[in-house]
């Protein structure tokens, strides 16, 4: 993993296609969290990544291949993105046996969550407003 620092409140990693790059984004996101003086839903924010990060391993990334996880705190807003060069489009769709609850999750947790377009691939972002004191919010609002 590369570790690129554009802006103090922006930090980028990119992740190799492997399965221990999941609990390597957590700590990556956990590190920057604390740098942020973000430790309230600490747990929420981290199973997004989580989520995130393993729906690009599984979905996104081709052999050969990585993701990258980028987090931006701006203003009112943590946002967690997730780029890879994948095609398709995720849903949150039931689960079905021991799979299928990635965004089920994200849409429960965040206060918003979406997909845009890069090419190639696609952006697969979560938001958490940030309140009085640089707290995330806990919980989806929209």
């Amino acid at each position: 993993m590369n570790e690129t620092m554009q802006h103090p409140s922006v930090r980028e990693r990119f992740c190799r296609r492997e399965r221990r790059s999941v609990a390597a984004a957590r700590d990556f996101a956990r590190t920057a969290l604390a740098e942020w003086q973000l430790g309230a839903c600490l747990d929420d924010v981290l199973l997004c990544v989580s989520e995130l990060a393993t729906n690009a391993l599984l979905h996104g990334v081709p052999p050969g291949r990585g993701y990258r996880l980028r987090l931006w705190l701006g203003g009112n807003v943590l946002r967690i993105e997730v780029h890879d060069s994948g095609t398709g489009l995720p849903h949150v769709r039931e689960p079905d046996g021991e799979s299928g609850r990635g965004l089920l999750l994200v849409a429960a947790l965040a206060d918003r969550w979406g997909v845009g377009g890069r090419e190639p691939g696609k952006v697969v972002w979560c938001e958490f407003a940030v309140v009085e004191g640089g707290v995330p919010s806990c919980g989806a609002t929209s």
